[in-house]
């Protein structure tokens, strides 16, 4: 059989049996996109057994995933942009040898199927990836900054739950917002802009609507409620003496009315004016029920109503209140009290407790200091001024040192500025924080004189306040399980 010939010219004319490879080999572009396609593809089959051998999520598998999704589609992208040009540039030379429906045959084909793997692959890394990045542990190692968070997180009552429960909105709106947020703080953390310390969610305008969140689980309507709660403390003096507070909490409801009755019952609509970010100071409240036709607006003494006019106002939501359900922290006085009553210090140890807030209080220049100093300075105390028990408990001294250490590692991180008291907590009022004080303060009145009530037996029923060992301790059978955690 002859040689093709190529017209007289005198040189052999391409084959027109392989137009696609010819088209494939023709541009650079072409060939760049299918090898980065193949390479994807390659480098997603091995990341699937890591992900299968580790069991759990992992945020640098996640990360890689990304990338190889990322490499995927941009060769997916390149090569049928490399095969148009290719085409265009055989076009003048085969064009009289080239069968064309054949050839857009075969394109199509090699497109249809390369196009079934790619939305194979791309389906699966995208879930994954979703997945990756929706886990607890993408969310607390992914930015440093986020450490004082993902440290108070498993201490809370909602550890149990995914950090996009509470920080995505509903939705394919909520979640584009919360990747734009997040996207933004990554380009702070990379370019080193980021304020420390870092603001709270309300403070930043940055907290997800009750609504979309605490309400999926917490019922709004729930007629009636109430509990009991404990307050164990304990005395500055050599004996650590406890002192109990036991409350009836009235949280109440739609019908008994109580703390979220009055808050969020039926047709009750609450507005506000804060003057700071982190809503400290209220100088003006509005009541609104709908039900009753009540309306009544509360102002504090002494503020300047011709500003408050034309304020901008809050509608109070469920975190207005409970401001830090997930990310506590702790004062170092409640902290040492916690720790003595989960039995985690001997409480037989004189003056630990006036010692230990001496020393959680005192500033540290870093964290790593800290975790040295703090046991240090609760060793060369017990030595100095109780040399013979020092030598006695030495074990229990130890101990108590290195709890102190993880208290102030919980609570205090001075490279990112985060002090004990950095982030208030507005659930209940005490020494610290004021929280129900900022509008249940005796200073909020209407014209007419009428005041937000601050009547403690409004909220709750005191049982026994600041007692030694209170009767009613061992009627409820608390005793025992408080004798369960002691350690003396």
């Amino acid at each position: 059989m002859s040689e093709p010939h190529s017209g007289g010219t005198g040189e052999p004319a391409p084959r027109a049996s392989r137009p696609l490879l010819a088209v494939f080999t023709s541009h650079w572009l072409a060939m760049l996109g299918v090898g980065l396609v193949l390479t994807s593809i390659i480098v997603w089959a091995c990341l699937v057994p890591t992900q299968l051998r580790q069991g759990q999520d992992n945020p640098y598998v996640g990360l890689a995933t990304t990338i190889v999704g990322v490499v995927l589609v941009i060769g997916a992208v390149l090569t049928p942009f490399g095969l148009y040009l290719g085409r265009r540039r055989l076009q003048r030379r085969v064009a009289a040898l080239v069968d064309a429906r054949k050839m857009w045959r075969r394109l199509l084909l090699f497109l249809g199927v390369t196009s079934v793997f790619n939305l194979v692959i791309a389906s699966q890394m995208t879930l994954r990836v979703v997945h990756t990045m929706e886990s607890r542990q993408f969310c607390m190692t992914a930015c440093h900054v986020m450490t004082p968070e993902a440290r108070a997180f498993p201490e809370g009552p909602h550890a149990g739950l995914l950090c996009v429960d509470c920080h995505v909105g509903n939705g394919a709106l909520g979640l584009i917002k919360s990747k734009l947020q997040g996207t933004r703080q990554l380009l702070h953390v990379l370019t080193d802009n980021v304020h420390m310390p870092i603001e709270g969610a309300i403070a930043s305008g940055l907290m997800v609507p009750s609504a979309e969140t605490c309400e999926g689980c917490h019922w709004k309507e729930r007629p009636a409620n109430a509990t009991i709660r404990l307050i164990q403390r304990y005395a500055d003096d050599e004996a650590n003496t406890p002192e109990t507070t036991l409350l009836t909490m009235n949280v109440g409801g739609t019908i008994m009315g109580g703390i979220h009755g009055a808050h969020n019952g039926e047709g009750v609509e609450i507005r506000f004016v804060a003057t700071d970010p982190e809503r400290q100071d209220i100088p003006l409240v509005e009541y609104r029920n709908s039900v009753t036709g009540v309306t009544r607006t509360y102002a504090k003494k002494g503020a300047d109503a011709a500003a408050l006019a034309n304020a901008p106002r809050v509608t109070m939501q469920c975190f207005d209140c409970h401001n830090r359900p997930a990310h506590s922290f702790e004062m170092p006085d409640r902290a040492v009290d916690r720790a003595l009553m989960l039995g985690r210090m001997a409480t037989d140890l004189p003056y630990l407790k006036k010692k230990s807030v001496e020393i959680l209080e005192k500033e540290y220049t870093s964290s790593a200091a800290a975790a040295a100093e703090i046991p240090a300075a609760l060793t060369a105390y017990y030595r100095t001024e109780h040399a013979e028990l020092s030598a006695k408990r030495a074990a229990d001294i130890d101990e108590a040192g290195a709890v102190l250490a993880d208290l102030y590692s919980r609570n205090v991180f001075p490279e990112l500025q985060v002090k004990w008291g950095t982030y208030p907590n507005n659930r209940g009022h005490d020494d610290d924080f004021p929280g129900c004080f900022r509008c249940h303060d005796g200073e909020h009145v209407t014209a007419d004189g009428a005041d937000i009530t601050n009547n403690c037996f409004r909220c709750h029923h005191p049982a026994a306040v600041a007692e030694t060992n209170p009767e009613v301790l061992e009627l409820l059978g608390v005793d025992r399980l408080l004798g369960k955690l002691r350690k003396d």
